[in-house]
């Protein structure tokens, strides 16, 4: 089967629920391949983590799906998946806006506390197959004023004071996630571990959670291979991606 790199065919949505969407209803008809892409210019119902709206303006952020055919993967790697995306965002942002770039767990792009952007990945199964991913991507980028959110938003253009080409950096993120794509279909899961262990937003700080209505500090010590969270207070802590969440 021939490798078509991610992003070699781009397709643009002038107005659409959800990139997210779009692209699984694509992969369900079987009307998109591996590495095909579609960039949303305005999304009315966008998605994030655990069922959170993702709100952007049109037309000034990076708003994509990205379809991976992932049946060569074992469902073990699911987590490697959401690291392996997480790291090519992240390479991207941070050659822009730093090393204060970080990946929040499970795969939240943060510069400094403030959120840079989200992934949401979603699959298809055929029984215990693993057929499909849709990675969807929203990152800010041009846009410089945000409803106001207790998760803090920042773009780059409030980063670094320039405005940026949406398509020329959609491209150049393109290269990044194939980067860590690459290195996950070529079984370099330490590496791709090591590397988010390296990037982990509040490694090593004592940080506040919230479980059910419980708030508690701990702190984060890592994140295990399976995507649990690793964290030390009282006694050795793990939480699996959703039991807790970050305040």
């Amino acid at each position: 089967m021939p490798h078509y790199p991610i992003g070699h065919k781009l397709t643009i949505l002038d107005s659409v629920d959800s990139s997210n969407n779009y692209a699984m209803g694509q992969v369900q008809s079987q009307k998109a391949e591996h590495g095909s892409a579609y960039f949303a210019l305005e999304q009315t119902a966008g998605k994030g983590q655990r069922g959170k709206q993702w709100q952007s303006e049109p037309a000034t952020n990076i708003m994509v799906s990205i379809v991976l055919e992932t049946s060569q993967l074992a469902s073990s790697d699911l987590f490697y998946l959401s690291m392996a995306m997480a790291l090519g965002a992240h390479d991207w942002l941070a050659k822009h806006a730093g090393e204060e770039t970080r990946v929040k767990w499970p795969n939240d792009l943060f510069w400094r506390d403030r959120k840079a952007g989200g992934i949401l990945i979603e699959n298809k199964w055929s029984g215990s197959d693993w057929q499909f991913a849709v990675v969807g991507l929203g990152i800010n980028v041009n846009q410089v004023v945000f409803e106001e959110t207790g998760r803090k938003p920042v773009s780059l253009r409030q980063i670094t004071g320039k405005t940026y080409d949406l398509m020329q950096e959609t491209r150049k993120l393109f290269e990044n996630l194939e980067f860590r794509w690459q290195q996950l279909r070529d079984g370099k899961r330490s590496i791709l571990h090591k590397d988010y262990q390296a990037h982990l937003f509040g490694k090593g700080k004592i940080c506040r959670f919230r479980k059910n209505t419980i708030v508690f500090e701990s702190l984060v010590l890592g994140v295990d291979s399976n995507g649990e969270l690793l964290t030390r207070d009282q006694t050795d802590r793990r939480f699996r991606v959703g039991e807790i969440e970050w305040i």
